[in-house]
């Protein structure tokens, strides 16, 4: 088979941009193809901005789908920069042609996105580390799958995923970094070196969770998880007015002291209008390791009593989705950045949350809130 410019760009339509997740074909990325004598290809490629920290993955990629077509002796690549006018035209196409209007996908009709706020009513449940396991189960099975760490003062999911890489900006949107292939976005991600805390009031708070939500370019998600801050404060209001159908998670202890707070947590779903997709009690027993004994560190039955108060509350079941034991490989890969369900996907706790995550992904076949594209004959 010849070396034609027509193979070199299929082999470079299976180099997906890293932050985007697209063909670099699709997003306008190759510059150049030239083919000399002797089977030597100099392919040129735009990169979106001055320093892309995913510049060598690119460059990797790039030569490694080259250097397979048959004929090929060497690769040799060049990389520039896009103009201002590349990028907006790049945006504009990431944006569906709609312009560079900041708009809320998941609020847009036809959005197959279901969106869970993570919540609890108190902090130290462990809201988090079900958050990322949840997140990391659910890409293991194939979804398309964000976070956005909405605990602006608490935030530590880069850290629990292994997100390093700090976010890109194209224009005015900004790609977000990807870790264990979910796309994540944080605070923490914006703020100088070292453990500068965040000193922001409501309307500064109201407006960062605006940004994480249009600014970010997040793409076509299966599943957006929002880790909110305990309580019932500045973000979750705004999330329920930003975010209207976006279903909770409430995370709770089994003892009653945060049964009770994670009720209050719940509760804000009656003056919302949200629904509540179900509880879910962590740190539910510890195994024995000698005898395999459940031992009730913290008590028991609390997840299913904040199931029960809030079903009276909303009128309609709020089901206990999974109790998940405590497991030190659990806080152990949190600190790690490497999800216990995927380093030890069969153990007892790991198991529990995969359950969760598989239940949580499975979509009702109701039409409620889909677009038909029917009309009314006249």
């Amino acid at each position: 088979m010849a070396l034609t410019q027509e193979s070199v760009t299929a082999a470079l339509a299976t180099v997906i941009d890293p932050e985007i997740r697209r063909p670099i074909t699709d997003l306008g990325m190759v510059k150049s193809i030239e083919i000399a004598s002797g089977g030597a290809v100099h392919v040129g490629v735009y990169l979106t901005v001055a320093g892309c920290p995913m510049k060598d993955t690119i460059s990797r990629d790039v030569k490694n789908a080259v250097s397979k077509l048959d004929g090929v002796t060497d690769v040799r690549l060049e990389l520039d920069v896009m103009s201002t006018e590349q990028r907006k035209a790049l945006q504009t196409k990431l944006r569906g042609n709609r312009g560079p209007e900041k708009e809320i996908p998941f609020n847009q009709p036809g959005s197959l996105t279901r969106v869970f706020a993570v919540a609890s009513g108190k902090g130290g449940v462990g809201k988090s580390s079900v958050t990322v396991n949840l997140a990391a189960s659910m890409a293991a099975s194939g979804l398309k799958v964000g976070i956005v760490d909405a605990d602006i003062y608490g935030h530590s999911v880069p850290r629990m995923l292994g997100a390093a890489e700090k976010p890109t900006k194209v224009e005015d949107m900004i790609m977000p970094p990807v870790a264990h292939d979910i796309k994540v976005i944080s605070v923490g991600m914006f703020k100088p070196e070292g453990n500068t805390p965040v000193v922001w009031r409501g309307p500064m708070l109201d407006r960062a969770l605006h940004q994480f939500l249009a600014d970010v370019y997040w793409g076509d998600l299966d599943v957006l998880l929002l880790d909110l801050p305990p309580g019932t404060g500045d973000i979750a209001i705004s999330v329920a007015q930003r975010l209207p159908s976006a279903e909770i998670l409430v995370v709770t202890t089994p003892q009653m002291a945060a049964a009770e707070v994670a009720e209050r947590a719940g509760s804000i779903a009656a003056q919302t209008h949200q629904q509540i997709a179900g509880v879910i009690e962590n740190m539910a027993w510890l195994p024995c390791p000698h005898c395999d004994e459940r031992i009730a560190v913290f008590g028991e039955g609390g997840g299913q009593t904040v199931a029960d108060a809030l079903t009276r509350t909303l009128g309609a079941r709020v089901p206990l989705l999974g109790q998940v034991p405590i497991d030190l490989r659990l806080r152990e890969g949190g600190d790690e950045g490497k999800p216990l369900v995927l380093t030890d996907p069969d153990s007892p706790a790991a198991t529990e949350l995969r359950s969760i995550a598989g239940a949580l992904s499975k979509r009702s076949s109701s039409l409620k809130g889909l677009q038909l594209g029917l009309a009314p004959r006249g």
